[in-house]
């Protein structure tokens, strides 16, 4: 599994615009769409909330992919 770390800038990110910004998706519109297909689970949990709020310390997977959220 590959394995990113993204640097939060704020308190929070919008889950289908970290996507975009990890390089999963090229665009926040193509980070909703592979919520809605159910590809994206956050600290192992299934998500289906599009603007989820990601802070700092949790993990998103967005099929072989984790991406590490920290603090920046």
């Amino acid at each position: 599994m590959q394995t990113i770390r993204f640097a939060l800038a704020g308190e929070y990110i919008e889950l289908c615009n970290l996507l975009k910004l990890a390089g999963l998706a090229p665009s926040g519109g193509q980070g909703k769409q592979l919520v809605a297909q159910g590809l994206v689970s956050v600290d192992r949990l299934p998500e289906s909330r599009k603007t989820a709020k990601i802070r700092a310390g949790q993990r998103v997977t967005c099929g072989e992919v984790l991406i590490i959220v920290e603090a920046g």
